[in-house]
């Protein structure tokens, strides 16, 4: 008996290490562990090493939905973002929190590498278009209903102008907008696109010459006083069917709070500053906050309220 069992064993090793690389727990059910880095640029790498490619955790598509949480999640990055670059804590945490999770890059131009990871330039009816089509691809994969969203920046008119003009309507439960410019922006996003060109390796004159030749066609329909915000808010900033959080900070350069915490019967406002004044987070940090990752879980699913942590988060990086 003991031989046989000595026999046994080294196969019996190889299976239990196989299964703890896996991450296949009692149940027979796969566990995401990713490591999740809270810094804004924490997806940069990603793309470095595998252009166009997708983060840990995101754009499984044989994820299935659970009853716990039965909607996927799409991310819509901002402007000069990616479905990499933009998202680098956010891919991660929701698929170990049990999410299928998937992101896409939008409104890209048709230049070379790295330029080509800089999104959202085009129009933005255009890059809705692009949304709709990723939305009907995740619903069609996952068997789900609706998707959520969770966007950053121009990620969030995006997303309305999608859900409102694009055939989005019913298509989406649940909106956690972080920095929503609802009602325009008004600061210089121009320095969005540098900061990301630069963390690229984009040769810095070369991203200036993208600025002043007024590449970024996305960037004028988001302007506070332009016709495009005007038309798209004329029936209101929200639609009905769909719930939406909005997270904004005192320390936004361009998505001032007074554009972004609009209020609603379907909306809840978050100030990141209202009980944790060390949070210095910025347009760009305030996607890589912990404390605003924990407010987008807790809006993605209420009836299990996790604590929001408060701690120093400094600027651009978060």
């Amino acid at each position: 008996m003991r031989r046989a069992l000595l026999r046994r064993s080294p196969g019996s090793l190889l299976i239990s290490a196989v299964l703890a690389v896996l991450g296949v727990v009692s149940s027979g059910t796969a566990r995401a562990d990713y490591p999740v880095n809270y810094n804004f640029f924490a997806g940069i790498p990603y793309e470095l090493t595998n252009p166009g490619g997708a983060l840990p955790g995101a754009n499984d598509w044989s994820c299935k939905p659970t009853a716990a949480h039965p909607d996927p999640v799409v991310l819509i990055h901002g402007t000069a973002g990616g479905a990499q670059t933009n998202w680098g804590a956010y891919a991660p945490l929701l698929a170990n929190e049990g999410y299928c999770v998937y992101a896409l890059t939008y409104g890209s131009l048709d230049v070379p590498w790295p330029l080509s990871a800089l999104g959202g330039m085009k129009p933005i009816p255009s890059s809705a278009a692009q949304l709709g089509a990723f939305v009907d691809r995740v619903l069609a994969s996952t068997g789900a209903a609706k998707v959520d969203f969770i966007a950053h920046s121009q990620g969030n008119t995006v997303g309305n102008y999608y859900i409102k003009r694009g055939g989005g309507e019913g298509k989406v439960d649940k909106f956690v907008a972080i920095a929503p410019p609802w009602l325009g922006i008004f600061g210089d996003q121009m320095n969005v696109l540098r900061a990301f060109g630069k963390q690229l390796g984009a040769d810095a004159n070369t991203v200036d010459g993208m600025i002043s030749a007024g590449v970024c066609q996305a960037c004028p329909e988001m302007l506070g006083d332009s016709q495009f915000i005007k038309d798209l808010n004329a029936d209101g900033v929200y639609d009905p069917s769909v719930s939406y959080t909005n997270v904004a900070s005192n320390y936004d350069e361009g998505v001032f709070p007074s554009v972004a915490l609009v209020p609603a019967p379907n909306a809840v406002n978050i100030l990141v500053q209202s009980d944790c004044p060390v949070d210095f987070s910025d347009h760009l940090a305030i996607a890589g906050s912990p404390r605003v990752a924990a407010d987008a879980l807790n809006a993605l699913d209420p009836a299990h309220p996790r604590a929001v942590p408060c701690e120093f988060i400094p600027p651009f990086t978060g």
